[in-house]
């Protein structure tokens, strides 16, 4: 047979360590890089918080809806008794709310500009609807109708052949086929979508490089998952998540009471004989209603989107991206969110009397028409050993035996001129066994015992076989081990500090399960999990109060995805999954699970540092006004006027100017979001106070005093 080069390491036994891993290239983070503010974005979202004036877009922004029915009076007021002072505060206050409208128009043209390259994906083509087609039938010869897009059902079976653009969401029900997704999710390399398994799902707009697929339709027409992502993404669909509509509602009644006290100040200044014009009393009211988180609320929910679709993910609605940051549970498939998704081989062990040498030879030969991924594993673990691979007409008469799911097993046969021969098989440990006593050979003891010791390990055991001149016998054992995916231990740890509790989910026997769980430091496991089990797991979570986040890619996941208070289906996956998920990961990652709950906390914390900021920043400006507005009827108020403004006309001017311009300064913050960093309620509480909320405190007073020293220069105002 074919002969080795010699080993040079030495025999492992069942707890001896694994030769050095392979080199594998770094992982690629999800998501294309942007500028934050793009010219072209800018000069378009300009235009676009003009037309955002129309009162039917205010009124959906109490806060706003005021500023601007206080621009209106005091424009009045100017036109009715000019003044340089009565202009500048109305042209200030029409930019605050043109500034607040803004912050609004760029996160949406950010959307837009994504969409705009997703259209490009939506070209009318003609599709090959099969009028009759049934399980096994041979699409190629059925008949068959060209049809448009548009008059295509769900239940429609349409043939798909090389070059064609899928007409439509649905899932592969026959062949399989190379697909390219770029216009979907933006990443160049092809993928493999098949019958009967859960990479089943496709996308209309995408197109077939290779073969050809039966396609069964799911979407109707207009509401294609591409036509839903569009709608996503331009923000047309964004419904608002239950806290930012409570904030809202939190914001009108913070509005009205100011309004009712500005209203009832009037006739008691005129009583103190210190009556106040229009445009001072709109902008009393101005500075005390919350104007910048007013302004800013809406764009910091569209940006939390946002970051998730550059992410490649998509969220059918705010609500989910909200839940993401407050779960406390994330339920993790092992096998390609935990490890790597297939188990590789790690160690050769022989048994008592073999050559490692041998034992290496043979499982590289009985591994060679294995084309499973274990299966080139082990023909890449022997190699390092010092294997080398038998050159072309080196072995005699190979007949090789392929690995089969009904065998388990995989092989080689060689025979020489002289009629002797060898056969090497290598498998499952029942399989392989029952092979050798088949052939009158005895297997040892050792190799039952050291394969239960792999097995507790958290390995996979594989014995390798040989029949040659000596008899049938076991030569050895392969540790086959799924491999924990690098630093996923380390944001196991992050989410830890977060208080969001890991739960693996493996179908695993508990043993393997447990081991796998203890390295990857996962807080608990499920065993032997069928759909069942998770339901009942996300049910008894949620009875306790919790949030459950899961992924999911497959048919039988979909009542948990469903159940589950953010469920991400992989876009590879099938459509039912799809559907009863309320978010997709285009990538088809299911670690990215980590990251939604990360932007999803973002999107909170941004939220709550820019409502601290908002509220502080209002202080000032009462030291502002207050004494402009009374200081002449009570000088005792003079002591408020900690600022030293120049004027009570300079002092109003600057404050107004300031509160319009806190506005742009901030948007980029908005849209970018508050770095998040893991740590206790308390420690972020903390944070936020003492960086936004004393930000907020000390930054207008800085502001309005260097307006104010300009201000002071404008004759009327000075």
């Amino acid at each position: 047979m074919h002969s080795a080069a010699t080993a040079q390491h030495t025999p492992p036994g069942p707890g001896s360590p694994p030769p050095p891993p392979v080199t594998r290239p770094p992982h690629r983070r999800p998501g294309r890089p942007s500028r934050l503010l793009e010219p072209e974005q800018l000069a378009e979202a300009a235009g676009e918080a003009v037309r955002k004036l129309h009162p039917r877009a205010l009124s959906r922004k109490p806060v706003l809806l005021v500023v601007a029915v206080g621009s209106v009076l005091t424009t009045l007021s100017a036109v009715i008794h000019p003044s340089v002072f009565t202009w500048v505060i109305s042209g200030w206050l029409w930019l605050t709310v043109l500034f607040a409208n803004l912050a609004e128009a760029v996160a949406e043209g950010r959307g837009r500009a994504q969409a705009a390259s997703l259209r490009k994906a939506r070209t009318d083509t003609v599709a090959l609807r099969i009028k009759h087609w049934s399980y096994g039938t041979n699409a190629h010869r059925a008949e068959s109708e060209a049809v448009t897009p548009a008059e295509l059902q769900p239940m429609d079976f349409v043939l798909v052949e090389a070059g064609e653009l899928i007409p439509a969401d649905g899932d592969v029900v026959d062949g399989a086929a190379m697909v390219d997704e770029s216009a979907v999710t933006g990443e160049s390399a092809p993928v493999l979508r098949e019958s009967g398994g859960d990479k089943s799902g496709v996308t209309g707009g995408t197109t077939v490089l290779s073969d050809s697929i039966v396609v069964r339709v799911t979407s109707r027409p207009g509401n294609s998952f591409l036509d839903r992502m569009i709608a996503l993404v331009e923000g047309a669909a964004r419904q608002r998540t239950p806290n930012e509509v409570a904030l809202n509602i939190l914001l009108a009644a913070l509005t009205i009471v100011f309004v009712l006290v500005v209203v009832t100040l009037q006739p008691m200044a005129e009583y103190a004989k210190a009556g106040q014009s229009t445009a001072v009393l709109v902008a009393l009211l101005v500075t005390l209603i919350p104007t910048t988180i007013g302004a800013l609320l809406s764009a910091i929910g569209i940006a939390g989107m946002d970051r998730l679709v550059r992410r490649n993910v998509l969220a059918m609605s705010g609500r989910a991206v909200e839940a993401a940051g407050d779960v406390n549970t994330l339920l993790l498939d092992k096998t390609g969110t935990i490890t790597l998704g297939n188990r590789e081989a790690t160690a050769l062990i022989p048994l008592p009397g073999q050559d490692l040498g041998r034992l290496a030879d043979a499982a590289q030969l009985s591994s060679l028409a294995d084309e499973t991924p274990e299966g080139r594993s082990v023909v890449a673990l022997a190699q390092r050993y010092g294997v080398r691979p038998p050159a072309e007409g080196e072995l005699s008469n190979p007949r090789f035996v392929e690995f089969s799911a009904r065998t388990r097993m995989s092989g080689l046969n060689l025979s020489w001129p002289n009629g002797a021969g060898v056969a090497i098989r290598k498998g499952a440990v029942a399989e392989v066994a029952a092979w050798v006593a088949l052939r009158g050979g005895t297997v040892q003891a050792e190799a039952v015992t050291w394969a239960d010791s792999v097995s507790a390990s958290g390995g996979t055991p594989l014995l390798v076989a040989v029949h040659d001149g000596d008899g049938p016998r076991v030569l050895g054992i392969i540790h086959l081990k799924d491999v924990v995916k690098d630093g996923i231990r380390e944001r196991f740890a992050e989410l830890r500090r977060m208080g969001i509790r890991t739960v693996m989910v493996t179908g695993d026997n508990p043993l393997t399960a447990k081991a796998i769980a203890a390295e990857a430091g996962v807080d608990e496991y499920l065993a032997q999990a069928t759909p069942e089990d998770k339901l009942a797991l996300i049910r008894r979570e949620q009875e306790g109060g919790k949030l459950v986040a899961m992924t999911g890619d497959g048919t039988n996941d979909a009542p948990a995805l469903a159940q589950a208070d953010v469920g991400v289906a992989m876009n590879s996956g099938t459509s039912a999954a799809k559907e009863a998920g309320n978010m997709v990961d285009l990538d088809s990652n299911p670690t990215k699970l980590i990251e939604i709950v990360e932007i999803g906390k973002q999107l909170l914390i941004t939220r709550g540092a820019l409502t601290t900021f908002s509220i502080t920043n209002d202080v000032a400006k009462y030291f502002a006004i207050i004494p402009a507005m009374f200081a002449s009827a009570y000088p005792g108020l003079g002591a408020l006027n900690v600022m030293g403004l120049h004027s009570p006309q300079s002092a109003i001017t600057s404050a107004i100017i300031f509160n319009a311009l806190i506005i742009v300064a901030l948007i980029p913050l908005a849209l970018r979001g508050v770095r998040y960093r893991p740590a206790s309620a308390h420690d972020l509480l903390r944070r936020n106070l003492a960086v936004y909320g004393l930000g907020g405190l000390i930054a207008p007073f800085a502001g309005i005093k260097l307006i104010d020293l300009l201000v002071s220069l404008i004759p009327g105002i000075g």
